[in-house]
Formats: structure tokens, sequence, C-alpha cells
């Protein structure tokens, strides 16, 4: 069974559905979100404030948390304080609309352990909530090759096999991650600082350019040859997608 985006389904070590706690003040993002991640075949709950946080995170035992920083009771920042004080190591992925460095490093000083800042992609959040749970330990794929497709084009997350048609494709690290990331959020538009806020981890201190020369990249290796998938919105960003 595959989820919505395309990847394979997580469980828990007893075969049941990960448990997922969403905390944000502003309820139409926490319905949202929920209504996402329930999509994932997850159990979500949500909190519209710290303490409450912090009660349904004692009697839920989520595997992962999206926790947003400014709430007006009790911010995410003492949250996760208090649940790494009473020995509570849940994988924690922070939800902010702060876009500023400082406050990327403070949230992940504090213990947290991913940053999405808002306006953000809901296919982003999954990814990135996927990861922590498979890097915790606390979920694992329920098939063997979790693989995503776009036309031809396919990418084991596992092994790193990348294929078009009947070809094997060599990437780079940095050019498997790129394209990654365009094929968890295909036929949506991304633009360049998402690919660099995603791909390059925060601490990539370069222009856009770089965006551009990796993009040039993947190109040549993908599309050369073959009807193209790579897009480019100008003014916008790129998007990969499959022919019509």
């Amino acid at each position: 069974m595959t989820s919505p985006a395309g990847s394979t389904t997580l469980r828990r070590a007893d075969g049941s559905a990960p448990r997922i706690l969403v905390v944000d003040d502003e309820q139409m993002l926490t319905d949202l979100l929920s209504m996402a991640l329930r999509m994932e075949g997850w159990d979500v709950k949500s909190a519209g404030s710290g303490f409450q946080a912090l009660q349904v995170a004692r009697d839920f035992e989520p595997d992962a948390m999206v926790l947003d920083i400014m709430m007006p009771d009790l911010d995410g920042m003492s949250v996760l304080q208090r649940l790494r004080h009473s020995g509570n190591d849940v994988p924690v992925l922070f939800l902010t609309a702060k876009d500023a460095v400082g406050d990327r490093v403070a949230g992940l000083t504090a213990g947290g352990d991913d940053y999405v800042t808002k306006p953000f992609s809901l296919e982003e959040v999954v990814a990135r909530l996927r990861a922590l749970m498979r890097r915790a330990g606390t979920a694992r794929a329920s098939e063997a090759e979790p693989i995503l497709r776009v036309g031809d084009l396919s990418l084991n997350e596992d092994s790193h096999e990348v294929i078009r048609g009947d070809d094997e494709v060599e990437l780079t690290a940095t050019e498997f991650e790129l394209l990654r990331f365009l094929m968890r959020n295909q036929r949506r538009v991304v633009s360049k600082a998402q690919i660099l806020d995603r791909v390059w981890n925060y601490d990539f201190g370069g222009r856009s350019s770089v965006v551009e020369l990796y993009i040039s990249y993947l190109r040549k290796k993908i599309d050369q040859g073959h009807e193209p998938l790579i897009h480019t919105v100008r003014g916008v960003g790129y998007m990969i997608k499959a022919p019509q």
C-alpha cells in the first residue's frame, strides 16, 4: 500500500498507525494539517495551546509532533523544554512564521529536530515527518522499496536508484535530494528559495544561481533524449510533471 504522495505506508513496530500531534493556535491550520496527515493513514490529534499540547502529549504518546513556536500561553520552545525535561524525546518539527536564521538555529539548538516556515507545502511537512520518524526508529516502511514515480522516471528512496525508462541514472547526493524534492512536489511549482531551504538544509550561504546550475545538471541526466519532465515556470520556480 502506498500513501497519496506515492511513498510507502509507515507503521509502528506493533503494526499500528504512527501517532502525530499537531500544535498550533490557528484552528484552520491545524485542521488542514490534520487532514493531510490522516490521508497518510496516520493517527492524528491536535492541540491549540502549549499547555494543552503537554497534556495531549502525555495521554496520546505521539511518535512525532508538529509544534508552532508562537503561541499565546506557552510558546513552542517552552513546550519542547518541558517535554525534554520530563524525558520525552519525541521528534519535533517546528512550524512557525519566523524565517530568520537565528530563529531556526534557536529552535534546533533547543532540541527541535527540524524546522518548516509558513507558508509551506503539505507534502514537505509530510516528507519531513516521515524522515524524522524513520530516523528515530518510531516508525518503519511497511514495504521494502519506497519508490516515487513521475511518468517513466522512478526514484527509490532507500537504495537511491534512479531510473528513466530502461536506463539507470547516476546522480550526486545533492542532485538526488533536488530530484527527490521535485518529485515529492510533482505538478507543484517550487521556488528557488524553497529549493535552497530544503536541499541545502539552511546552512548554504550561496545564491539562487546554484539552483539554476543544479537544475541544468538534472536536465542533462534526466531529460536528455527523453520528453522533458522538468519545467521552468518563469518568475516563479520549477516543476516536475509527467507528459500529458
